[in-house]
């Protein structure tokens, strides 16, 4: 038997693909949502409206950390305090080796560490606190350990006796290495990827909505050009400034997760955004200053600046709170 497995994020291209399923009488539809606990009540509400306008079920999934945490708590607790040493890594490009300084784990950094590594029940931070850092554009796992896993231990339990078509709401115009999937792509063992609107417009994506008389998520016309992560670490300056502005608890939650994912962290640094995210940080990593990482409130801050960030928009937040903003026209 073939299931057809839809991941709903709240997101206006997924929210799409369902609709799409649903018009065509797919049958085996089986609806699904990760959980990160990094998403704006907005979208947790928007889920539950989807449910309830489409007549469907939709299973939520969330990543629980509490045994990786103890197993991490006891390897640092048995761990001795070591110095700084070198290590040879092999440079990928070249091929050659090099010696690279490693900073260890000295006493008052476990217990730092010890202090704060419990879980807490919301996956995306419990994830930052095991690794003792935030995800990047190098290292973005938070992809892989929030939505991928969770939904990949549902596939494994129907690969069991039927296909499982995954339906991945991607689109070519997104990115250039998007454009190059093919629609369907066999994986093996069963598991296919099916991705029915990948030459699709975003007008196609919310002329769907309107065609059913779904709403889009209210996220849109509040300055989010996507939905998911409250911000995402790939957050632009215009969303930033959006987020910060209409939502400062957001960012105030944030600015807490920061504080315990330094504390976890070998070095006591740790920063939501990359350090290169405003000028003054690129500055800083041109002068080899990687300390003082630019924390969530002081990249907030600048994201309300115009003028290469020199200038404050005296009337952003005042516009924000009482006006319709979207890049996706939504609000004419």
């Amino acid at each position: 038997m073939r299931v057809n497995l839809i991941s709903m994020s709240g997101g206006k291209d997924s929210t799409a693909m369902a609709l799409l399923a649903l018009e065509r009488k797919t049958e085996n539809l089986r609806f699904v949502f990760a959980d990160t606990g990094h998403e704006h009540q907005q979208t947790y509400d928007y889920i539950d409206y989807l449910e309830s306008a489409l007549n469907i079920t939709i299973e939520r999934v969330k990543r629980d950390f509490t045994r990786e945490i103890s197993v991490r708590r006891a390897n640092l607790c048995k761990q001795a305090a070591t110095k700084a040493h070198y290590v040879r890594k092999k440079n990928k490009a070249t091929g050659k080796y090099k010696k690279v300084r490693v900073r260890g784990w000295n006493n008052r950094a476990r217990v730092r560490a010890l202090n704060v590594l419990h879980p807490t029940g919301i996956p995306f931070l419990d994830l930052c606190l095991l690794k003792g850092r935030f995800p990047s554009t190098k290292a973005r796992f938070c992809s892989s350990e929030l939505k991928h896993n969770p939904i990949g231990d549902l596939i494994v339990n129907e690969l069991e006796s039927n296909e499982v078509y995954i339906w991945q709401g991607v689109r070519a115009e997104e990115s250039k290495d998007r454009a190059k999937l093919p629609e369907l792509e066999n994986v093996g063992g069963g598991l296919w990827n099916y991705r029915p609107i990948l030459k699709w417009t975003w007008q196609e994506v919310f002329a769907m909505h309107h065609k059913h008389g779904i709403k889009p998520n209210p996220l849109y016309t509040q300055g989010m050009g996507r939905v998911g992560c409250m911000p995402c670490i790939h957050c632009k300056k215009s969303e930033l400034k959006q987020i910060a502005n209409r939502f400062p608890d957001e960012i105030d939650r944030v600015s807490h997760m920061e504080t315990l994912v330094r504390l976890a962290s070998k070095r006591g640094e740790s920063s939501f955004f990359a350090a290169d995210k405003t000028p003054e940080g690129k500055d800083r990593l041109k002068n080899d200053i990687v300390s003082s990482m630019p924390l969530i409130h002081q990249v907030a801050e600048w994201s309300k600046t115009t003028r290469g960030g020199k200038m404050f928009d005296l009337f952003a937040a005042e516009e924000a709170e009482i006006s319709c903003s979207s890049e996706y026209g939504l609000c004419e």
